[in-house]
Order: structure tokens, then sequence, then C-alpha cells
């Protein structure tokens, strides 16, 4: 099988990490158990799930001059992701305050830094993007960012995979230009004004989308008449923070490399299962193997 060259447009942060038996509520302060700093983002995230699921994965994003920065780029880089474009900004690193309770539900708070300073891409980094089976994006920096680079994708013949996360205002140029959608429900109810019960609303948006739903898996369908539900692999939650990420990335990596796009989803499910059984966002991304381990097939 060819190996599937993925590039990932999108946010770097580093996650700082605390749990506790429950989530604090406003005004509350709460002791709790375990910390860790670790690198996050969507984007970075995505990339480095990538290229663990097996693709080859350039990240274009910016990480500011700090001591951060310098850790993000170290880490993101060890996972085997090509940082060769990753931009350095003056300034602060993007940064997450993430709280995780004992049953792996969280509670994140992002301060942007360096990923508000993607205005535009380089002539460099749309090289990059034509050059890519498939483009991988979110929202965690400037959606005309975004659209840019979804455009040249789509005009190169680069399949464009959104995940339209979090829930802001999309442009109907990027919807023009996206070939598989993917939202969880918040975000489905932003884009579309139904949830859950009216998945298909997705399909006037994009050719294709996956409706995740947490722990009853997912949903697919296309213009084609494709409907299916995918059940959620079973696990023991330990903290759900980048399954999302996880499940995206493989979905991104199976797709290149030309697997139907409902068992792409099934293999996704896997991937977004293994990486809830473990602490933290990037550390959490599985390997390959380990998504193959959990993968059922129809």
């Amino acid at each position: 099988m060819r190996q599937t060259r993925v590039v990932v447009v999108g946010s770097a942060n580093m996650d700082l990490v605390g749990t506790a038996p429950a989530l604090p509520r406003p005004g509350e302060t709460l002791l709790g158990t375990d910390f860790v700093m670790v690198p996050g983002g969507k984007g970075a995230n995505q990339a480095i799930a990538a290229a663990k699921a097996g693709a080859s994965c350039a990240f274009l994003g910016a990480i500011g001059s700090d001591s951060f920065g310098v850790t993000l780029r170290a880490r993101i880089t060890a996972a085997g992701v090509d940082t060769g474009q990753l931009r350095t900004t003056y300034g602060t690193s993007g940064v997450a305050l993430v709280m995780v309770n004992a049953e792996g539900e969280n509670a994140i708070l992002v301060s942007p830094g360096a990923n508000g300073s993607m205005s535009s891409l380089t002539e460099s980094e749309l090289t990059a993007v034509r050059g890519a089976d498939v483009l991988l994006a979110q929202l965690e920096i400037p959606v005309g960012t975004v659209t840019e680079a979804a455009v040249v994708a789509r005009a190169a013949g680069t399949r464009v995979v959104l995940n339209a996360a979090p829930a802001v205002p999309v442009p109907p140029e990027l919807l023009a230009a996206t070939d598989l959608l993917v939202v969880n429900e918040t975000e489905a109810q932003a884009l579309t004004g139904r949830g859950r019960d009216e998945p298909s609303a997705l399909l006037d948006l994009a050719p294709r989308a996956v409706l995740t739903l947490g722990a009853e898996g997912a949903w697919y369908g296309d213009r084609d008449g494709t409907a299916v539900h995918v059940p959620a692999v079973k696990v023991d939650v330990v903290d759900s923070t980048a399954a999302g990420d996880a499940f995206t990335a493989a979905l991104a990596v199976a797709w290149g490399e030309g697997r139907d796009v409902v068992d792409a989803v099934r293999w996704a499910a896997a991937a977004g299962a293994a990486c809830a059984r473990r602490l933290g966002a990037s550390v959490a991304l599985p390997s390959r193997a380990e998504i193959d381990e959990l993968y059922v097939p129809a």
C-alpha cells in the first residue's frame, strides 16, 4: 500500500492538563489528582495522529518564540511530522488549559497566541498543499487561511477533509471546496441548526459528512444515498481530550490510502477508542498497530 501524503493546516498549543474527580463549577476550587504538560492543538494533534497512523505528514502552523514554542517544535518533529514549514512568530505560543474528570469528560479554555498570526499562506506552503493526497484542516486558525488552503487544494485535485471545529461560522467558499466534512453534535447544530435527528442536513453543505456521536459511534452519509451508523469501539475511557483528533486524522489517512469511506470511518472509530484509553492529547494518540488491534471490519 502506498504511503499517503497528508498536509495538515491548523493550530499548535501547549496543553496544560489537570485531572480531578469532578470538573469545577463557576467560582469553585478543587484539588486535582494529576497534571501533565503536552503538545496539543487540533492541528498539531491531527498531524501527529496522521503520522502515527502511517501517513507521510507535513504540518503548516505557527508557534511562538517562547519556551513552549521550542518544546512544541521538538515534540511534533519527534513524532515523525515534517515541521520544515512550521513558522515561529514573536510572542506567545497557543496554550490550552484542560480539566478532566474521573469519567474522562473535559472542559477546555484555549488562548490562541501564535495561531492567530496565520493570516495567509506562503507560496511554499501552498505548494505543499498542492502536492498532498489529502489536506486536513480545522478552524482554530483564521478561517480565511483555511479557506485559501482548501480552494488551492480543490484546484490541484487534493482531497479536502474539514473538521469544522470549533463551532464558528464557515464561509460558503470553504464548504464548496470540502470533500468530507467531520463534525460533532455541537458543531453540526451550529452549521445546520439541526442535531443528531437530521444528520443528512450536513449533506446540504458537503458531498460527504461524518457526524461523531461520542460513545454512540458515528454517522456517515453521502450524496449518493449512503447512510450508515458505525458503532463505537468499547474501551475503558481515561481521557477523551484528543479522541476526536485521532478519529479525524485516521479517517483522512485511511481514505487517502484508498479505503472505502465507510471502512475508513470504522478504522477511525478504532483510533478514537485507542486514544481515549490514555491521559493527555498528543501523547495519547495511537500507533497504526494500536488502531489495527481495535479495528472491527464490517
